[in-house]
């Protein structure tokens, strides 16, 4: 291992693109998009019953390899550009205010759907850039159209209650169940809807992208209710650090046997890698299977 401390108890393994522990026997298996491309590259080691994966990232090989300009435009093969076709700008009204956002899919028909909450200092046009962070919301996006889902990426203008009840009125303006995935400072929105009563019933799960670590997630009624979660991190974070987000995840997993909690961490990430690197598919079918 290159950077991370060693897990006592872990498996090590090299070079595995899925992971199977983590699977549960009842698995649904999404038409997956490019995964060869967008698999993890190698898993260090997986430990705590499969539950907590370390993997191998490596600056050069995915930035300045996968970039033509790196940070800024992914490579031609790791984008497809037709669910530009399925793909709008949209504007919600809720709370005496429109909630720019972009959208890819049609969220009134679909079976399941993603909402992303970007962080401080950004809006809609994070999650709909099919270029920066290595293609991999343009992944997110095929991948949600190709298997009759919806993708929601709003422009949020605080991380208050103003904030968490314009994600609210979105979730609940849809039928769908629905993947609440925050990152950085966005997973403030994520903690304070996992107390919401209106809002738990319709969550099929939550992802939480580099975020901010909050304790009290673990007691909220999302967990109470045995909602599907999971964190991805950089090891070398140094907004959060991971071993703090590590805290929460184990207490969500003391909070049932077998909680279906799942940690990934990127060995040497920074910061910005959760939303270059997560695979959303295996993401997607872990928290779906549950």
């Amino acid at each position: 291992m290159r950077g991370v401390l060693a897990v006592p108890g872990a498996i090590s393994l090299v070079l595995v693109a899925h992971i199977s522990a983590a699977a549960p026997a009842h698995a649904l298996e999404l038409k997956g998009h490019k995964d060869r491309l967008f698999a993890y590259p190698g898993i260090l080691s997986v430990s705590e019953a499969g539950s907590f994966i370390v993997v191998d990232y490596d600056k050069m090989r995915d930035i300045h390899r996968r970039d033509v300009e790196p940070e800024r435009r992914v490579r031609s093969n790791y984008v497809s550009l037709g669910v530009k076709k399925q793909s709008r700008l949209a504007l919600h009204e809720a709370n005496g205010r429109a909630i720019e956002t972009g959208v890819s899919g049609d969220y009134a028909r679909a079976r399941f759907a993603v909402i992303f909450v970007h962080g401080r200092g950004g809006d809609q046009r994070l999650g709909m850039n099919d270029y920066t962070f290595g293609g991999n919301f343009n992944r997110l996006k095929n991948l949600m159209v190709l298997n009759g889902g919806a993708y929601l990426s709003p422009t949020i203008e605080s991380f208050d209650d103003a904030g968490a009840n314009d994600i609210k009125e979105l979730i609940l303006a849809g039928r769908a169940p629905v993947v609440l995935a925050c990152a950085s400072m966005g997973t403030i929105i994520c903690s304070k809807l996992a107390n919401d009563p209106a809002v738990v019933p319709r969550l099929a799960g939550m992802v939480l992208l580099g975020g901010a670590p909050d304790m009290g997630i673990a007691k909220s009624a999302a967990i109470k209710a045995k909602m599907p979660i999971v964190f991805t991190h950089g090891s070398l974070d140094t907004v959060y650090a991971w071993q703090d987000q590590k805290s929460v995840f184990d207490s969500v997993r003391r909070a049932a046997k077998e909680y279906p909690a799942q940690f990934v961490l990127f060995d040497t990430g920074s910061h910005g890698t959760p939303m270059r690197m997560t695979d959303w598919k295996q993401t997607l079918e872990f928290l779906l299977s549950r």
